[in-house]
């Protein structure tokens, strides 16, 4: 059955694109978050019990109308059905196997709607040895390459924000993925299956770092390379008052321009690629920015072309004046949080309201055209809240 437009819908780039999400954490509520920033219709179905990380509700949650329904009950099954019927795409993330147990495969779905695009998000992908073995972020990038490059070289990598798996190689390549099949479905009227696994979107992510190794300019141990913390001119250092600043002055030019604000006079340092002498550079550098304090770096540095730029926690950068210029954060139901990216200079995006689960759970049955008196039988029965 269709759902009927209720005038809900952001003004972003993709307004009209109708998306029907399984609610789950990480990658693919980031996905539809994206989606609906943008502009996308995006009914999430929540679980009527909340999982250990909540229920809905949450920031990343936001732009969405919500059902809840305890998935395993009957009639549970055909209300999700109803609402694939009218929707371009569908995102999932469980398990290889288990939608196909409910009921709601890709085989079903498609039969009864041939346009849509059937978004599946996963760490290891539907196929492969490691498919059904439970994971997380860290132990998808493991297998990637990318963690063991990652961290000083003295200790074991270091395990990285969830920014590079679950989001990067997860919930945006499945983003991208989905908006790719749902351009060509609008061309050929026929829907496919998204296997958006998050080892092969950091794989993907990864592509510059193989043709570096392949081309002898990237070598396997860490701290070793000009990206990796290696490179005195490429890494981070601790100042006088105990904070942090980055120094990223790759390029001669950059370079020669760092030491001549920082009046670095020490005729070592013009070996800028004397790999040997490295280790001996950074430590000379760690006592230079060690006696200053980060702000007074920033008055020195910030906004030059040497590359700089102070390393800000999460509530210092809300105030950083870049962000305060580009109103680069926005507010939400008393939430601050960052403004949907990327900019569109004719139909931006807009983050929407956030609702708990359920919300909108009675609202939706009846688009989908369900009596007073079914709904009541769905509560009832346990299938609804």
């Amino acid at each position: 059955m269709t759902v009927a437009h209720t005038g809900e819908n952001m003004p972003g780039p993709l307004n009209g694109l109708r998306v029907l999400e399984l609610a789950g954490i990480g990658p693919g509520p980031f996905c539809a978050m994206m989606l609906a920033d943008l502009g996308a219709e995006v009914i999430r179905v929540d679980r009527k019990t909340a999982g250990f990380l909540g229920g809905g509700g949450t920031i990343v949650d936001r732009g969405r109308r919500s059902i809840a329904l305890d998935i395993k009950q009957p009639g549970a099954t055909g209300i999700v059905l109803d609402l694939a019927d009218s929707a371009d795409a569908l995102i999932e993330g469980f398990r290889p196997g288990v939608m196909e147990k409910l009921g709601l495969g890709p085989d079903v779905c498609l039969r009864r709607n041939p346009r849509l695009v059937y978004g599946r998000m996963t760490g290891w992908g539907q196929t492969g040895p490691l498919a059904h073995a439970a994971g997380h972020d860290l132990n998808y990038i493991a297998v990637t390459g990318a963690l063991h490059a990652m961290g000083h070289a003295d200790r074991p990598p270091s395990p990285p924000l969830h920014l590079l798996g679950d989001i990067g190689g997860g919930g945006m390549m499945l983003a991208l993925g989905i908006v790719s099949a749902v351009l060509e479905a609008r061309q050929s009227g026929k829907g496919q299956v998204v296997d958006a696994a998050i080892c092969d979107g950091v794989s993907t992510l990864a592509t510059a770092y193989h043709g570096m190794l392949a081309n002898g300019k990237w070598g396997l141990g860490r701290q070793a390379n000009m990206l990796d913390g290696g490179a005195p001119f490429y890494g981070c250092y601790v100042c006088a008052d105990g904070k942090f600043i980055s120094i990223g002055a790759i390029e001669p030019q950059f370079y020669a321009l760092l030491l001549e604000l920082c009046e670095i006079r020490d005729p070592d340092f013009q070996a800028q690629w004397g790999r040997e002498q490295w280790p001996a550079l950074r430590a000379k550098l760690e006592k230079l920015f060690a006696a200053k304090t980060r702000d007074q770096w920033c008055d020195l540095l910030e906004g030059t072309d040497a590359c700089f730029a102070p390393v800000l926690d999460f509530e210092e950068a809300r105030a950083h004046p870049h962000y305060q210029a580009r109103n680069g954060f926005v507010e939400t139901s008393g939430i601050t949080h960052p403004a949907p990216a990327p900019r569109f200079s004719r139909t931006p995006g807009e983050p929407g309201p956030i609702f708990p689960a359920g919300h909108h759970t009675e609202v939706l049955l009846a688009e989908l055209g369900r009596s007073a008196e079914d709904i009541d039988r769905l509560r009832q029965s346990g299938t609804i809240a």
